[in-house]
């Protein structure tokens, strides 16, 4: 892709010579069948489950069809009329649309005049893009996807530092802005790499985004030119390389700083000083994001899959797909055996002997069985369970982590018991994890000394605020793609209804705080878009659950599952 530039130069549409833009974005696109080689099985063949409360359905529809509420093909499907909010959330969705030469190219994080703080909100992050971008798609309006896509591609090519170090050549940015100079008539990209960012934290999550939103792209419109352009080729091994590398690592997991994904903030414990602490009769495992956190673990799994549909079987793309195969298989198996936990699996954890020796070690990760928090013998159901946040030698975090599970079913990384698990905690806690308004990002919250030790004393995220056991409505999306691929729609459908209480007369808040969601966040954004963008694509996905298939994948029996759930940490 040319030369490096420094990620602090400004780079002009006209310095682009060597990385020709306009080239891809005006190949013609290609309507092709969706066939069993592109995905381990077609949508249509899978039969969702939707026995409890949806019928049966097709999921074949013609690239670029719109679907969006409203709209003619909609109607026709539907006999229900669109809530009154569709209508203004789509208003607002566009108001957020990033220009650059005229296309669009993105979405800003958020559109809230009121804030006297712009900070970064006028960016376009990767992460929170991708519900707009499965908006769009599901509107029949790709292009803005592909503009992104491609846009995010080139700054991937950018050389980064932060300071004097060299970050590695696969990292995409966490975000970009767009510099409209009205005098020259001119645009201009500037990238964050984690050089802004709090904490100075490369977004480990945004490559793996970047992977599964190309999926989705190629699904939805059935244009596979996109991904199998060199420069697509180039920019999924490059990602791939910095994740598929190898090292000092035991295990199959993604080692990850804290902050390096959707929780960009310190929420970890100092281990060196305190790993296990008392408070009030509650132990609490200081464990936290820094190590091998379930969102990455989850997100790493799904793109490694993705992109084994997407690269092409010439030599270098060969080699890739037998990594990553290989990688699959240590990773599910480590998942799904070390990270899950249900009501046999914490019996078990209880009784656990410690320093065991050898092989044939029960406890192979050595937890202290007084480590366990006391909450986690309330919070779990007899039906039930969860992949819980972390897991590391003598170290387990029990809490639950929406986006890790949700997209732990969405990926397969969740075997059908263990999705169907997940589906009846929900169910189970619903008071806890949604109340009244969905989604807890992680449950429960820290608080008091914990907080101090795991937080540094952040101001931010104090108990059930933000990231610390707040409620934050762009989850709905997951959350409903979870419980259409589960079987359980009217689990969605009652959290959208929730959430409609709410959203639009509190003008689209980023987060909300208190114990059950009560509260707008206390430094929450108003107008945030992927609030937005998770509503509409959370309804839309409730009125045609076809579009279910460009962000979901289902189970690779290549993978074998546990045969016995009391196996797991014995095998």
């Amino acid at each position: 892709m040319g030369g490096l530039r420094n990620v602090s130069s400004v780079c002009s549409i006209s310095e682009m010579d060597d990385f020709d833009l306009s080239r891809l974005l005006n190949k013609p696109k290609l309507n092709i069948e969706r066939k069993r080689s592109f995905d381990e099985r077609s949508l249509s063949e899978l039969s969702i489950g939707l026995a409890r409360g949806l019928d049966t359905y097709e999921t074949t529809h013609s690239p670029g069809g719109r679907s969006g509420f409203g709209t003619p093909a909609s109607s026709t499907r539907n006999s229900f009329e669109p809530h009154p909010m569709v209508a203004d959330a789509w208003e607002a969705l566009r108001r957020s649309m990033v220009y650059f030469r005229g296309q669009p190219v993105g979405t800003i994080a958020a559109y809230d005049h009121a804030s006297e703080e712009v900070l970064n909100y006028d960016q376009v992050f990767v992460r929170d893009f991708v519900p707009s971008a499965l908006a769009f798609l599901m509107n029949g309006e790709p292009d803005i996807v592909k503009h992104f896509l491609l846009k995010t591609l080139y700054l991937q090519g950018w050389e980064k530092r932060v300071d004097r170090f060299k970050l590695g050549e696969g990292v995409m940015p966490a975000s970009f802005k767009v510099l409209h100079d009205p005098i020259r008539k001119t645009d201009s990209l500037v990238a964050d790499f984690g050089e802004s960012a709090i904490g100075r934290v490369a977004p480990v999550d945004s490559g793996f985004w970047w992977i599964i939103l190309l999926r989705a792209y190629t699904k939805s419109t059935g244009d596979l030119s996109l991904a199998e352009t060199p420069e697509c080729q180039k920019g999924m091994r490059l990602i791939l390389t910095l994740c598929l590398s190898e090292g000092f690592d035991t295990f199959p997991t993604l080692l990850c700083a804290d902050g390096c994904s959707m929780i960009d903030r310190r929420m970890e414990g100092n281990y060196g000083e305190l790993q296990m602490i008392s408070i009030k009769g509650y132990k609490y495992n200081l464990k936290g994001i820094y190590g091998y956190p379930i969102e990455i673990q989850a997100l790493f799994f799904m793109a490694l899959r993705s992109a084994s549909s997407l690269l092409k079987h010439d030599e270098e793309g060969k080699e890739f797909i037998e990594r990553i195969v290989k990688r699959l298989h240590a990773l599910s198996y480590h998942m799904r055996s070390y990270f899950w936990l249900d009501f046999q699996q914490l019996n078990d954890i209880y009784r656990y002997k410690t320093e065991e020796y050898s092989h044939t070690a029960v406890n192979k990760f050595n937890v202290i069985p007084d480590s366990i928090p006391d909450w986690v013998f309330d919070f779990m159901p007899t039906r039930g369970g969860y992949f819980i946040g972390n897991v590391s030698p003598a170290r387990m975090d029990f809490r639950w982590f929406a986006l890790g599970n949700c997209i732990a079913i969405l990926s397969s990384l969740a075997t059908h018991e263990q999705a169907m698990a997940i589906m009846d905690l929900i169910e189970a806690r619903w008071e806890e994890l949604v109340g009244e308004m969905p989604l807890k990002i992680a449950y429960p919250a820290i608080e008091s000394h914990e907080w101090r030790i795991v937080t540094g004393c952040d101001p931010k995220n104090t108990r059930w605020s933000y990231h610390n056991g707040g409620s934050w409505p762009v989850l709905l999306w997951l959350l409903t793609a979870a419980c259409i691929k589960t079987g359980r729609p009217q689990i969605a459908r009652k959290a959208i209804d929730l959430a409609e209480t709410r959203l639009l007369k509190d003008s689209w808040p980023e987060y909300y705080d208190g114990k059950v969601g009560r509260y707008i966040g206390k430094q929450a954004r108003k107008y945030q878009t992927w609030s937005i963008a998770g509503y509409l694509v959370a309804k839309m996905m409730l009125e045609d659950p076809s579009h279910l298939g460009m962000i979901s994948l289902e189970e690779d029996r290549q993978m074998k599952p546990m045969l016995k759930r009391s196996s797991s940490w014995t095998c």
